[in-house]
């Protein structure tokens, strides 16, 4: 069923190959927002977007997918674009459980139902995205048969204390935190900052904001000459400290500041891949 939501949103910006479309099912409180290539009836590429992205992250891929003969979606997750029916309320009221994992992977399992598919061929995630896909994976092999993760890893699932049951005492636990604002110029990690209230006004379409998301997407990039990817040696603050501040951020500053820190004039780079109009959007 298509939504009203088409009604309160400009089309998108997209090449002629990609269509744009609001889905509701009566299995879900979303109207999902997404973006699709190639013939319905070809095997399902899914496409998982990551943070701070949107389906039409995946504009330039998704031709790509449809010319190798897959039906390739993309979806805004919960919480995120012109997908609607999640939780709105503010920082101290809204409710947490409604983004558990396993309701984003029930989130992608009625998209499929009620796109017409019994399975996905391939799920495809990207950063936060990857998180969703590999539990995916992991927790409804029978329905996603394949995936691809990009940019964050699947540590496998989690460990819980093993023959543990003679013993009275836990062994202590690292506190990361604690020791990341002892070094001697003292950083934090930037997945606990944006679990503040601060980090949720920094990312709020306010002034500034477009700058600032040109600034980060450009540090992540490969045209930033600061980004020098490497395995760590060990998970201590000290080796974490080698990261750059867009992940190991100065304990004071926000990510805004810390962005502002590592720009260069090289900026002007990311006009081939991203244009101030897709950045708009």
């Amino acid at each position: 069923m298509t939504s009203a939501n088409s009604l309160h949103f400009k089309p998108l910006p997209l090449p002629s190959t990609l269509n744009e479309r609001y889905i509701t099912n009566n299995a879900s409180d979303l109207s999902y927002h997404i973006l699709e290539a190639g013939a319905k009836g070809k095997p399902l590429i899914l496409l998982v977007h990551g943070f701070p992205e949107l389906a039409y992250s995946w504009r330039k891929c998704m031709p790509g997918f449809a010319e190798a003969g897959y039906y390739a979606v993309a979806v805004d997750q919960r919480g995120y674009g012109r997908t609607t029916g999640w939780d709105t309320a503010g920082f101290d009221d809204v409710d947490l459980a409604t983004f558990s994992v396993s309701n984003l992977v029930r989130d992608l399992v009625v998209l499929v139902n009620a796109l017409g598919y019994r399975q996905v061929d391939c799920i495809v995630g990207h950063d936060f995205g990857a998180v969703t896909a590999s539990l995916c994976a992991l927790t409804r092999p029978d329905f996603f048969h394949k995936v691809v993760l990009l940019s964050h890893p699947f540590k496998g699932s989690p460990i819980l204390p093993f023959d543990v049951s003679s013993t009275t005492e836990s062994p202590p636990r690292r506190d990361i935190q604690h020791d990341l604002a002892r070094l001697p110029n003292p950083r934090k990690h930037y997945k606990w900052y944006y679990s503040t209230r601060e980090a949720n006004s920094e990312m709020a379409p306010n002034e500034g904001l477009q700058e600032f998301l040109r600034g980060y997407f450009y540090i992540k990039s490969a045209d930033w000459t600061g980004n020098n990817p490497r395995p760590l040696k060990a998970w201590t603050a000290e080796d974490l400290a080698q990261m750059p501040l867009y992940y190991i951020m100065p304990l004071k500053s926000g990510m805004r500041e810390a962005v502002r820190k590592e720009l260069d004039s090289g900026i002007a780079k990311s006009q081939r891949w991203l244009s101030d109009a897709e950045l708009d959007v």
